[in-house]
């Protein structure tokens, strides 16, 4: 083959080779400014370990030696003098030692409406802190009554055999028959009859002593006090005693059957009050200081839209369920219309207030390790990192406790790339 018919080959195949060679110099570039960043060796010009992690904004320049040049729309291109970007053609900017050792990054507005910088003054309003918790809906203890006989005996007549049945208090729930009992009301009629035939003798005194005897017997076994007083009008002694609900509430357990033998303490029903009830939270450990008794709760019911309920903090248990990290938090309520059933899941949202304070959106901070961040708007496109102290979040934003004042403007939308920008042109230390 001739030369001539090579040299229009060689040409071809020699711009591909060009912008291959362009692109590998670009990304060179970019590595070593990676690597400055990761190592703290810095770029040439940039600023010592030691320095400041900010400097005091409110001037419109820094002053102070030129540590390089850079292009407003590619931060990765560094050169020592002016001159045209290689990538984009703009004309570099100077960049200032004081900004390589603050952070400081300069975003023309072009730039940082593509980016979609955004900025927003620090103010002071009225703040309030809201815990969250998941609750679970309880019986109310104070309101749990059992039915346990103190003698033993023969269920008849069993009235109340679902568990859910409301009752109301007197409501006779069985009868029972008990050997003991019917022989005890034997006592009391033989015990009235001698205190009538006693009276004006000198044993009237004596038998007096067994009827009273008897009645209390009678009392601690429970029987009505209407079987009591017709026993001591001249009645006979009833066989099976009624057994009578204490309280009104619904009946949650039952362990009994017509004709079954009870044992004296054995437990038959179990009564609960559902009118009130309580909501059990567990609130996280670090909420806890915040969480008083007397305070205000708020409970939603997530299956029930638009219920709210409000009640108050009753009891904060003092110590912590070492698996969850959490303490129980207890809430009682009203449940006239009884919606509000036991082992019901709900939300839980207990509001603090906190006053005025001095604020700074969420979306304006930075984390860095331990550190927080914003970046402050100093005005001719430039951006410097300020370290900053914040509190508890008070809805979207947090508590300022050191760091900014009022009035100060701050970036608080694609503060990640411009965080980006000022890693790659600041000190490592201030990222560490």
């Amino acid at each position: 083959m001739s030369p001539r018919a090579l040299t229009p080959r060689l040409a071809a195949a020699a711009v591909p080779l060009a912008i291959a060679l362009v692109l590998l110099l670009v990304g060179i570039a970019f590595r070593d400014a990676l690597v400055a960043w990761f190592t703290g060796a810095g770029a040439e010009g940039a600023g010592s370990p030691g320095a400041p992690a900010a400097s005091a904004p409110g001037h419109a320049h820094a002053e102070g030696e030129i540590s390089h040049y850079t292009c407003p729309m590619h931060p990765s291109v560094r050169q020592d003098g002016p001159g045209q970007c290689p990538l984009c053609g703009m004309d570099l900017v100077p960049v200032y030692e004081a900004d390589v050792a603050s952070g400081t990054v300069s975003i023309d507005a072009q730039r940082r409406q593509q980016i979609g910088v955004r900025t927003e003054a620090v103010g002071r309003r009225e703040a309030s802190i809201d815990v969250r918790a998941v609750g679970r809906i309880a019986y109310d203890r104070a309101g749990i009554v059992e039915i346990s006989p103190k003698v033993g005996g023969w269920v008849r007549d069993l009235r109340v055999n679902e568990v859910g049945q409301a009752v109301s208090a007197g409501q006779v729930l069985f009868t029972l028959y008990s050997p003991e009992v019917y022989a005890a009301q034997r006592e009391l009629s033989a015990a009235l009859a001698s205190q009538r035939a006693a009276v004006g003798t000198s044993a009237e005194g004596r038998v007096d002593a067994l009827v009273e005897a008897a009645r209390t017997r009678l009392r601690l076994w429970d029987l009505p006090a209407s079987h009591v007083q017709a026993l001591a009008e001249g009645g006979p002694p009833a066989e099976a005693i009624p057994v009578v609900a204490p309280a009104a509430g619904h009946v949650v357990e039952l362990d009994v059957v017509e004709g079954a033998a009870v044992e004296p303490g054995a437990r038959l029903y179990r009564i609960v009050r559902l009118d009130r009830i309580w909501v059990e939270a567990d609130v996280y450990e670090r909420d806890l200081p915040l969480v008083k008794v007397g305070q205000e709760a708020t409970v939603t019911l997530p299956d029930l839209p638009g219920s709210r309920l409000t009640g108050q903090v009753g009891l904060v248990r003092p110590f912590l369920d070492p698996a969850t990290r959490t303490a129980r938090v207890r809430i009682s309520l009203p449940n006239p219309g009884l919606e509000l059933k036991p082992e019901m899941f709900v939300d839980v949202a207990l509001r603090v207030p906190r006053g005025e304070r001095l604020v700074v959106p969420d979306s304006a901070v930075v984390y860095a390790g331990p550190r927080r961040l914003v970046f402050l708007d100093l005005g001719d496109g430039r951006l410097q990192p300020r370290e900053v102290e914040v509190g508890p979040k008070v809805g979207d934003a947090y508590e300022v406790l050191s760091g900014l004042e009022e009035g100060d403007v701050v970036v608080t939308s694609a503060n990640f790339l411009v965080a980006a920008e000022s890693r790659l042109r600041s000190a490592v230390e201030a990222w560490q």
